[in-house]
């Protein structure tokens, strides 16, 4: 069984979760998007307060809101951190991401130490974390899927009545719209969606009112 908490982080108002294994407390972070010491302690509190074994950095995507937060989570758990390599090219730019919206931040380059593909399986106790590749919001977009538990978490593809923008770099609005058809809608309608930004929702109410479905 896998549990899962949602914290809201930096001025995008961005999503970032923590799911755990309830027996062996393995976790993995997805989207650290911490931008201040208070956040970062937020995050490590409730770590440490669960007793998580933190055992991997997942990211959806590689926009910046998604990653202020990556250099605390390695600096501080040594975990490993993981995208899909087509955003590998986002991850070099997140100075230029920062100035585009008009952020006084200096931001390194992100280094990965692994890239997830297409239906690959992590593994939290014995939880199967599946990474699905849905690009169009950027090109690296990934699903994480938790058949077991009826989750699936989708960065900025899916939000509640709405999908993710594709006006930024590598954005394509017809992948976005494919990735919808092919990797979502054909999932239990009463899966649980963890979305980058706003509240959660479920595949059966976003195929009924979800007005780009």
């Amino acid at each position: 069984m896998i549990h899962i908490h949602r914290f809201v982080f930096n001025p995008f108002d961005e999503n970032t979760y923590i799911i755990w294994d309830a027996v062996t407390r393995e976790a993995a972070v997805i989207d650290p998007g911490m931008s201040t010491p208070y956040e970062d302690n937020k995050l490590d509190d409730f770590i440490t307060n669960k007793e998580l074994k933190v055992k991997a950095i997942l990211l959806t995507h590689v926009h910046i809101d998604h990653t202020f937060g990556v250099e605390h989570m390695k600096e501080k758990y040594d975990a490993p951190l993981m995208a899909n390599q087509a955003d590998e090219f986002l991850g070099q730019r997140r100075l230029e991401q920062a100035r585009m919206f008009h952020l006084p931040m200096e931001l390194q380059p992100i280094v990965f130490d692994r890239f997830i593909d297409e239906g690959e399986v992590l593994q939290l106790g014995d939880n199967k974390v599946y990474g699905l590749h849905a690009p169009g919001h950027s090109p690296g977009s990934l699903l994480y899927y938790i058949p077991d538990s009826g989750i699936l978490l989708t960065g900025d593809v899916l939000f509640q009545r709405s999908i993710g923008r594709t006006d930024l770099p590598g954005g394509n609005y017809g992948q976005l719209v494919a990735s919808i058809n092919k990797k979502i809608v054909e999932l239990p309608p009463s899966t649980i969606v963890y979305p980058g930004h706003g509240p959660e929702t479920t595949i059966a109410d976003e195929v009924r009112h979800n007005p780009y479905f």
